[in-house]
């Protein structure tokens, strides 16, 4: 397990939404490369949803925080005490991590923090957004946004896939999954999948054992055309199926798995460039660093260096 510390201030907002901060609270301070504080003022949070939680620290805590969480709260059309917003600009102005889950966006987009920035929320609330925050610019139908020092999700379950995506990126694959594994989530779901799909897979054409069977044979060359047979379907059939059960194309879904087995290999063994590209169907060592960089935004040696890094200093 990593042992870098991140200072997470997660805050306890009037009209916290019991779900979403507790969702917070689980997944981050559990995890022993988070030191979580419960920070607000006494009094405010509660009792939405019947629930009423106490802060264990001032806002103040806030100004020296890695990573600042603003979970979602009701009646979002009304902006949080001043000094909560305060907080949240000063905390992204710093450089800090701010993280927006559901209605928090709200709060993050009053606090001039998402000025000009990607930002999105639950669908039932994008357009109540774009119109009290026309500087954000709100992306529709995505599961969440990461722009910059910035992260803000759909609804509480998009905010697991959110969480889960920070811990990979600050402690790699190998303590996600570990996450996921004890919260029995699935490895993270992409940002930009829909929030919902319209149409529900029956059982007959599910494609998880497809899905499955191809992520054990990565290492092949995988065409649209094998997995439809594997699945017993045609072409055309399959590419459908597969879009509405994933939210994505074929092709882009398997150059996510094989980024994420690179990710993996990378964080855990000492094998070559050469080897990673082999095992993980990537192609040639170049083609390697070209995928790896486009999904990642950064080359594989120096991905390598940096989680080594993370996991030799001390917490």
């Amino acid at each position: 397990m990593p042992r870098v510390t991140q200072k997470v201030a997660l805050l306890a907002l009037p009209r916290v939404i019991a779900m979403d901060f507790s969702i917070a609270a689980h997944v981050l301070g559990g995890h022993p490369g988070f030191a979580l504080q419960v920070v607000g003022r006494p009094g405010d949070a509660g009792p939405e949803d019947g629930v009423t939680i106490t802060p264990s620290h001032g806002l103040d805590v806030v100004d020296t925080a890695d990573v600042v969480v603003v979970p979602g709260f009701g009646d979002p059309h009304v902006p949080p005490p001043e000094v909560y917003v305060d907080a949240i600009a000063r905390a992204a102005r710093r450089g800090a991590t701010v993280i927006g889950v559901c209605t928090g966006t709200f709060a993050v987009a009053a606090s001039g923090a998402a000025d000009g920035r990607k930002v999105t929320a639950h669908w039932r609330y994008t357009e109540q957004l774009r119109e009290l925050y026309p500087e954000t610019t709100v992306v529709e139908d995505v599961l969440y946004v990461e722009d910059g020092n910035l992260l803000t999700s759909a609804g509480a379950g998009a905010g697991i896939d959110m969480l889960l995506h920070l811990i990979r990126t600050t402690f790699g694959v190998g303590s996600e999954l570990e996450v996921g594994r004890e919260l029995i989530a699935r490895p993270t779901r992409p940002g930009q999948q829909p929030q919902y799909v319209d149409v529900l897979s029956p059982p007959r054409a599910d494609l998880a054992e497809t899905r499955t069977w191809a992520m054990q044979h990565l290492e092949q060359p995988l065409t649209v055309d094998r997995l439809a047979r594997h699945a017993a379907m045609s072409r055309r059939t399959f590419i459908r199926r597969f879009g509405e059960e994933t939210g994505m194309p074929t092709v882009r879904w398997l150059t996510l798995q094989r980024v994420l087995v690179a990710r993996r290999l990378l964080e855990t063994s000492d094998w070559s460039v050469e080897r990673i590209a082999a095992a993980s169907g990537l192609g040639t060592a170049a083609n390697f660093r070209i995928s790896f960089r486009r999904e990642t935004g950064s080359l594989p040696s120096d991905y390598r260096r940096r989680h080594r890094l993370a996991a030799d200093v001390p917490g």
